[in-house]
């Protein structure tokens, strides 16, 4: 017999879990499924069992804060199940699921997405060798596993994460062999339209600079005004070569380069369920149109977090909570006056959180090289396709990135589009002189993870039941 819930939160980061808290607080069920081990998300991974020990201290306030959360959210009476992804949702609300290898489908009458984000995909020559991964997968290493490289390593990007993860590994004892700043080098001018908000939020600018200090006492040497990088070897990682603005090349050995350029909204979901989304020119990205409470474009169907534009952990948890309240009064627990006064503090405080966020993107713009990167990098790494395979399929007449997958197979890999989708709209854009909110993105089609044949019997063996 199909499970019913009131809702089902996708998702247990610091959205996710807010979401559940306040949710239960109002009396409905709720099933709150997650592909991790345990409940923290990116920004507080494994937070339960790493909060407590010297790891736990050396990753710092913004971490641990993710404790308290986790415990409320524990305590909540939310059914939890971890392991667990998403492949399909249905309108009804049927939510499709896998774990422990057997498929489920669960009703529910609204569904939050609390899907987070995902580091910006930023193919650059060689970044597919062993030794080159991402700023967001050290810090994964790092909280899950306390593992601290044996190595120097070189980091190449930009934007907060950097910062902080840079300050964490030397906190952990982890060395820093060079910081490749990609930003812009304008970066004075590019903040100055944001000055009343850089005194209202300089709490948080004061965090940014206590992780500059740290990196400076460290003695990282800081190298600004990079345009490019290159990763090369023979097999895996042997040296990072870089160009300066002024056109000078030069190349270091390395064994660990960790590369970031920002974040974007994790849409595939969103995408998928047909909602509707909005381009974002100042980061080149898709952000999902909501409603007050979060709603999107279905009805019933709520986003949360950064998944519904970046925000940082601390606004994620308010947006779950407004979403909550929004359930709730959807679903006749709150009346609309109580509603509304519920959240009137919480709208004032994500006001408050995100005044950065427009200083933020103007500071961190994705990087023009990683947008149309040279004819040899590759961009689809599913399919081992570069960017001169695009290029060519891009000219014969004028296809979209969907007749180019068919093309090319361009996104038809395990991770669907998610590391190449942008990268292919940017190419096709530039191939065709077209604005790239007019070519578009990817068609989402189910299953939206892998799934096999297996689960798939188990799911129609259950329905018959």
């Amino acid at each position: 017999m199909m499970r019913e819930f009131d809702v089902v939160v996708v998702g247990a980061g610091p959205a996710g879990m807010s979401a559940a808290v306040r949710l239960r607080s109002s009396g409905l069920s709720v099933l709150v499924v997650d592909e991790q081990p345990a409940p923290g998300g990116q920004i507080y991974r494994a937070v339960e069992a790493v909060a407590p020990t010297r790891i736990g201290r050396m990753l710092g306030e913004e971490y641990l804060a993710g404790a308290s959360l986790a415990e409320s959210f524990r305590r909540s009476g939310a059914v939890y199940e971890p392991l667990t992804q998403v492949w399909q949702i249905e309108p009804g609300w049927r939510v499709f699921l896998t774990h422990g290898g057997r498929a489920e489908a669960v009703r529910a009458k609204r569904v939050v997405l609390a899907l987070g984000a995902q580091e910006r995909p930023a193919p650059f020559p060689g970044w597919t060798l062993p030794g080159v991964l991402t700023v967001g997968a050290g810090q994964i290493l790092l909280k899950t596993s306390r593992q601290v490289p044996s190595q120097p390593v070189w980091i190449s990007g930009t934007g907060p994460l950097p910062l902080l993860y840079m300050a964490q590994l030397i906190r952990a004892g982890g060395k820093i062999a060079g910081w490749l700043d990609t930003a812009p080098t304008d970066t004075f001018r590019r903040a100055l339209p944001w000055a009343g908000a850089m005194l209202a939020g300089w709490k948080d600018i004061r965090k940014g600079l206590q992780w500059t200090s740290e990196i400076k006492k460290a003695g990282v040497m800081h190298i600004r005004g990079v345009v490019n990088v290159r990763a090369l070897g023979d097999g895996r990682l042997q040296e990072v070569e870089y160009t300066l603005r002024d056109g000078t090349t030069r190349c270091e050995p390395a064994e660990v380069l960790l590369s970031h350029e920002g974040i974007v909204p994790s849409i595939h979901m969103t995408r998928a369920l047909d909602c509707r989304h909005t381009w974002s020119e100042q980061q080149s990205c898709l952000v999902p149109d909501v409603d007050e409470w979060g709603e999107t474009s279905q009805q019933g169907i709520f986003v949360v977090g950064d998944g519904a534009g970046i925000g940082g952990a601390k606004a994620a948890a308010v947006r779950g909570e407004l979403a909550a309240i929004g359930v709730a009064h959807r679903a006749d627990r709150l009346s609309d006056e109580v509603a509304q006064s519920q959240a009137s503090a919480l709208r004032k405080q994500l006001r408050s959180l995100l005044k950065l966020r427009p200083m933020l993107d103007a500071l961190y713009p994705p990087r023009p090289g990683i947008l149309e990167p040279d004819n040899e990098t590759i961009v689809c790494r599913c399919e081992e396709l570069t960017a001169g395979d695009i290029r060519k399929a891009a000219a014969l007449g004028q296809p979209g990135p969907n007749q180019l997958k068919a093309f090319t197979r361009a996104g038809m890999g395990p991770c669907q589009g998610r590391q190449c989708g942008y990268t292919i709209a940017h190419i096709i854009a530039a191939e065709q002189r077209r604005p790239v909110t007019e070519v578009g993105f990817y068609r989402i089609r189910p299953p939206l993870k892998p799934l096999t044949l297996g689960e798939l019997a188990t799911l129609e063996t259950e329905s018959e039941t």
